[in-house]
């Protein structure tokens, strides 16, 4: 697995599990939505991301989360 999918992953299943908490328990749950759009934002201009580095630390590697993974 490469960082740039697992960003990518993660940032879609938190998005996606804010939006049903929003609905069926409180829509401040669209906070945290919102953060994770900035988060997305700001890592595209300023090219730096939190996640990036925890995941560099854990072993992963940086790829084009857009080409086949070679075995």
């Amino acid at each position: 697995m490469i960082i740039e999918r697992v960003v990518l992953m993660v940032a879609g299943s938190v998005v996606l599990v804010s939006l049903a908490l929003a609905v069926y328990v409180s829509q401040a749950w669209l906070l945290l939505t919102a953060f994770v759009g900035l988060n997305l934002i700001i890592s595209g201009v300023f090219r730096f991301c939190p996640m990036v580095i925890i995941l560099k630390k854990l072993g992963l590697k940086h790829g084009s989360p857009f080409l086949k993974e070679r075995a």
